[in-house]
């Protein structure tokens, strides 16, 4: 026990909490958005992985860490748009069309990747580029802070930016209240003008958006290539944050942060003698307890209003 909290209590447990809470919390505000208008956005994980490898793909063609992050997010929002068109336009089912999205990500990458490099399982051959971390003058030299807070990669500290843009999005915009009227009474927003469709293709494109940055921080940040299947299940748990955190945006985050605290624990415990499998599981079993919570705890709520109307 004093091992692991040795491990635990540290300030590169900490650092390292950021540093993996980064794609969950990525993917997760994406998540909230697409959920806030109507429409769960399940290829979350086909998105990550679509535009990490463009990432690398287009990073290591032109030279340009920032031109490859570009190439990034387009790739991962064109997908979405692609899911928001078969959904929105044909009708088809968002929860076929997202595991179709996953599904051709998953095998889609791999063929593209050794297409273009000879590479079947890592982008090894490609001189990809990583994007920068940050050194945050002043606050680097305090203790305990500066080890925890600065030199992260400059994606995790927009990713902590993104909660503030993403509350003011939902929360103060014309586009926000479009958003929430849609996911909350559709046929009402439609009755004042607002068009449903274009406010939800609006937002799978700005969760696609949020999702690519999360892809791209995993090949151009958290790794410095592109491995198969490399999100691991990044994309469904922030499926999972945003459903515990009650489609709320601090509700997201904090939970996005409890699921990176089980995978930066699982990353700790490689130092004590612990079997890898029984470590590997740690994030997913994290995942399965919150969201049995979740689940118990609506059924609650379900059941108290149902009690309170037959009570009247």
């Amino acid at each position: 026990m004093n091992s692991l909290l040795d491990v635990i209590f540290t300030t590169d447990f900490a650092f390292s909490l950021l540093r993996v809470t980064t794609p969950i919390l990525f993917a997760a505000l994406g998540a909230l958005i697409s959920n806030r208008a109507g429409i769960i956005n399940i290829g979350m994980e086909g998105i990550m992985l679509v535009s990490a490898l463009a990432g690398v793909i287009v990073s290591a063609y032109s030279h340009s860490a920032w031109i490859g992050l570009l190439g990034a997010v387009l790739s991962g929002t064109i997908i979405a748009g692609i899911l928001a068109f078969f959904t929105l336009r044909f009708k088809t089912h968002i929860i076929l069309g997202g595991v179709a999205i996953n599904m051709f990500a998953s095998g889609g990458t791999v063929f593209i990747l050794y297409l273009l490099s000879g590479d079947k399982g890592s982008s090894t051959s490609l001189a990809s580029k990583v994007l920068p971390s940050v050194q945050i003058p002043l606050l680097k030299d305090i203790p305990v802070l500066g080890p925890i807070l600065s030199g992260h990669h400059i994606l995790t500290y927009f990713s902590i930016l993104s909660v503030l843009i993403v509350y003011y999005l939902l929360n103060r915009t014309p586009l926000g209240l479009r958003i929430r009227s849609v996911g909350e009474n559709p046929h009402a927003a439609q009755s004042v003008g607002v068009s449903v469709i274009k406010i939800q293709y609006a937002a799978l494109l700005l969760s696609g958006f949020f999702a690519s940055l999360g892809g791209a921080y995993m090949s151009m940040g958290y790794l410095s290539l592109f491995t198969r299947d490399m999100i691991a299940g990044r994309g469904w748990i922030a499926i999972a944050a945003e459903s515990m955190g009650r489609s709320t945006t601090v509700g997201t985050a904090l939970t996005s942060l409890l699921f990176g605290a089980a995978d930066a624990l699982s990353n700790a415990l490689q130092v004590l003698k612990i079997p890898a499998e029984l470590i590997a599981t740690l994030p997913y079993v994290a995942t399965v307890i919150g969201l049995v919570i979740y689940a118990v705890s609506e059924t609650r709520k379900k059941n108290r209003k149902i009690k309170t109307t037959t009570t009247k």
